[in-house]
């Protein structure tokens, strides 16, 4: 095997597909990247049982072959490498790599022992990659941490003919994306759970251009994924599914909402922000509505204590509440919109903000965050 490839081509091809590689693999195995030199192209490939990644770059190929090497030295040796083409040639169990005056040998890992790659599953539908990506990045920030609760930690994505819904919950809120796409069949009907850090990985790697080719592959049980996959630009990663019967979450959104209140979404951040400097851990920020203002307040007795008012929009009854200022700083951070509108049914009832784009607009209700409230002071 031997091929020459621009440095700068490799540098990212390598450590987009090493990204995924184990800290500490199971087998030494898994922590090598497969590389494929074929008919002027390079097919770079690592798995690890969980997922799997691959990347398809052009290359000068003089010789044909392919060969494992450890994945995260490759990684860093490319990037280390002056800016000029790069030759690797395979000489029996060490691969020789030259790049100007630099020149580096790689141990090879036994191409035997490697795992099978799981197939790129039939792509089911396309998506615009960043629509896909400000999706996904709206309902991570709700994914459970907790690898405890492994349900929880992953976001369930269920699509129905060209509607896409992304659902994320830690229990204690909860945020709904929905998005259109292009089914490759329009009666599609599935629903997968897929590991949030996997697609904050898909959202921040494969969303740089125009759209996302997104696969599923059935498993035995009918209406069940196993296995999701996803394609842009020459890279493919699939990735293995969560299995666990998701909470029925949808339907925490009451059906109506007596009281509303209507606030400049970047104004209220940074009052936030503010305030709660003097949070202390596990305490809330109270948010007290009127009329025309919205009070906000935080700490109490003999500790530091800070207050805000900001204009504010208020239909209906005046209400006071409090939520884990944590959690209220990533929903307003994430909502796509100049206005944010708290829709309340009672002061001690979960709370759901959504966005829209002047004071006296109608609410975009394409991403739903729900948060439970807490009592002041706790």
């Amino acid at each position: 095997m031997k091929f020459t490839v621009a440095r700068d081509v490799l540098a990212e091809a390598v450590s987009w597909t090493a990204r995924a590689l184990p800290v500490r693999p199971a087998s030494p195995i898994l922590a090598g990247v497969r590389i494929i030199a074929a008919e002027e192209e390079l097919t770079l490939s690592s798995f690890d049982y969980e997922v799997s990644a691959n990347s398809r770059i052009p290359a000068s190929v003089e010789e044909a072959g392919e060969v494992l090497v450890s994945g995260r030295l490759l990684a860093d040796i490319s990037k280390a490498l002056p800016d000029r083409p790069v030759t690797v040639e395979l000489d029996g169990q060490k691969v020789n790599l030259s790049c100007g005056s630099s020149r580096f040998q790689l141990a090879v890992m036994p191409l035997d022992e490697y795992p099978q790659l799981p197939a790129q599953p039939d792509t089911a539908g396309t998506v615009d990659a960043h629509i896909f990506g400000q999706a996904v990045h709206q309902v991570t920030i709700a994914a459970s941490k907790d690898d405890t609760l492994p349900l929880l930690t992953a976001v369930r994505i269920e699509v129905n003919g060209e509607q896409m819904i992304l659902m994320a919950t830690d229990r204690y809120r909860l945020a709904v994306r929905e998005i259109t796409w292009k089914p490759t069949v329009d009666a599609i009907n599935e629903a997968a759970m897929v590991k949030a850090r996997i697609l904050q990985d898909v959202a921040k790697s494969m969303t740089a251009g125009n759209s996302l080719d997104i696969g599923l592959a059935q498993s035995t049980q009918p209406g069940a994924a196993s296995l999701i996959g996803f394609e842009a630009a020459g890279r493919r990663t699939t990735s293995t599914l969560t299995d666990g019967d998701y909470p029925p979450v949808l339907k925490l959104f009451p059906e109506s909402t007596d009281i509303f209140a209507v606030v400049e979404r970047s104004q209220l951040l940074d009052a936030v922000k503010r305030v709660a400097l003097v949070a202390e851990k596990k305490t809330s920020v109270r948010l007290s509505f009127t009329e025309s203002q919205l009070a906000l307040e935080a700490g109490q007795g003999d500790n530091a204590q800070a207050t805000e008012s900001i204009d504010a929009m208020l239909h209906g009854d005046d209400i006071s509440t409090a939520f884990n200022p944590q959690y209220l700083i990533e929903g307003l951070s994430v909502i796509d919109a100049d206005y944010v509108r708290f829709s309340f049914t009672h002061p001690t009832k979960p709370a759901i903000m959504t966005g829209q784009d002047k004071v006296d607009d109608a609410e975009k209700t394409d991403f739903r965050y729900l948060i439970m409230p807490i009592r002041f002071g706790v």
